[in-house]
């Protein structure tokens, strides 16, 4: 049989129309390949048999539809109808409900202008019985054979289904077969739904600055008031500018953190200037009595400690250990010792606060090698040592926006006489200073 006008067509593969495979033949008892003519195989739905073609009689052609076989024997039927073609003047002529049905349009037939109307997304098709043109969306082509009736179906030309439906169409002269083949277009993508903007995060809050807790750092300057004597020269004696010189006290302290522990150091000095009347006075060791040379004179008595201490309590409460070195000007030598006490620092971070102190250093020695008037049977060295309580009492006011404070109270020494210390002494008086915080 000679190639049809078609030609030769690539066809694609349908998506979601798979076809079962089902069998066509006519043959001389049972010829009738319309609707009207169907005989199902007892066993319902069959596998397919392998492939063989036959030799169709009445001209009718096998067809294969997107790889499925359609044989000439034994009948099947698919949507009630057997799929053949029939070569009429050398064209293709296919049953048009059953091959665009299967494309998935909708087909329609108008018995009285014998109208056949196939619709589909995209693509509509019409053709009358008889009329060699084919309206392919409004727009009509000639055809080389028309639609024609045969066994109360309507067929077209090949050309119908691959110009418009875009399917394409093959003849396979040795098998005597047309296949056809037929992808439905590809619905565009439905668009992903838009994603609603995900707002940025808000911004991250600048922390607040976390303040620095507030550590004491200060030094002061105290004018200490007619501080009252009491010692072996002085029986109570009250010094001022006039007869006993310039008595005073300068302190100082600081905070600091050490292996993760709160700390405190400080240095506390004073010096007492009173007049002294005695005529005679107990000496040295007890021994004797003797006449200071010049009556009266200024007495000065001096003492230094320095303190370590650590935070037990809040607001800045220590304890520590202490060192005191303290003299005179009576020709008794240096003493020192070691000491313990308690200490509350003055809060210069607020306007007002109270402080204290109260160390006790438990001897507080030192050797003399004097002689005395009595002659080398009563000379030394004698050791002297007293037990020595220094203490402190005061409130302050710290100028806010400025590093000047200011500060009184009370403070003093006692003295306990120990060894041949000649007598026990105490020295107090009210104070009054300026201080600078650092």
């Amino acid at each position: 049989m000679k190639r049809l006008s078609t030609g030769v067509l690539a066809v694609l593969l349908a998506a979601g129309f798979g076809l079962s495979a089902v069998a066509a033949q006519t043959n001389a008892s049972h010829g009738n390949i319309g609707t009207n003519a169907i005989a199902q195989d007892q066993g319902g739905a069959m596998a397919a048999p392998p492939a063989n073609f036959g030799s169709p009689p009445s001209g009718q052609i096998p067809i294969l539809y997107n790889d499925h076989h359609v044989y000439s024997k034994p009948d099947v039927l698919k949507q009630a109808r057997v799929l053949a073609a029939l070569i009429r003047g050398g064209t293709i002529l296919i049953p048009l409900r059953s091959m665009f049905e299967q494309m998935g349009a909708t087909v329609s037939y108008d018995a009285g202008s014998k109208t056949v109307t196939v619709s589909k997304a995209g693509a509509q098709v019409q053709v009358t019985v008889g009329k060699p043109e084919v309206v392919i969306n409004g727009e009509s082509r000639p055809l080389d054979v028309p639609p024609i009736i045969y066994q109360g179906n309507v067929l077209v030309p090949v050309r119908v289904i691959s110009e418009g439906m875009g399917a394409y169409v093959q003849w396979v002269p040795d098998k005597q077969l047309v296949v056809v083949r037929y992808i439905p277009p590809t619905p565009p993508p439905t668009p992903a739904p838009t994603a609603t903007p995900i707002p940025p995060p808000p911004p991250t809050p600048t922390p607040a600055p976390v303040a620095t807790p507030y550590k004491d750092l200060y030094v002061a300057g105290d004018y200490i008031i007619s501080p009252k004597v009491y010692n072996e020269f002085s029986p109570g004696t009250t010094g001022n500018n006039n007869n006993g010189g310039f008595s005073y006290r300068i302190h100082g302290a600081g905070e600091f953190n050490l292996f993760n522990l709160p700390w405190m150091v400080e240095a506390d000095y004073r010096q007492y200037n009173y007049q002294a009347t005695n005529q005679f006075v107990t000496a040295i060791g007890g021994l004797f009595s003797y006449q200071p040379v010049t009556v009266p004179f200024v007495g000065r008595d001096y003492d230094l400690d320095t303190r370590l201490g650590l935070r037990v309590l809040n607001p800045r409460v220590y304890i520590g250990i202490g060192y005191m070195w303290r003299s005179n000007n009576e020709g008794y030598p240096a003493m020192s010792s070691f000491g313990v006490g308690v200490e509350k620092l003055p809060d210069l971070d607020q306007a007002f606060s109270f402080y204290g102190s109260a160390w006790y250093y438990f001897s507080v020695r030192g050797t003399c090698s004097c002689v005395s008037n009595l002659g080398p049977g009563f000379s030394g060295p004698y050791v002297i040592g007293y037990g020595v309580l220094k203490y402190d009492l005061g409130v302050s006011y710290s100028f806010q926006g400025s590093p000047l404070f200011v500060e009184a109270g009370f403070l003093g020494d006692r003295g306990w006489a120990q060894m041949s210390a000649p007598s026990s002494f105490s020295e107090s008086g009210p104070y009054a200073g300026l201080g600078i915080k650092f």
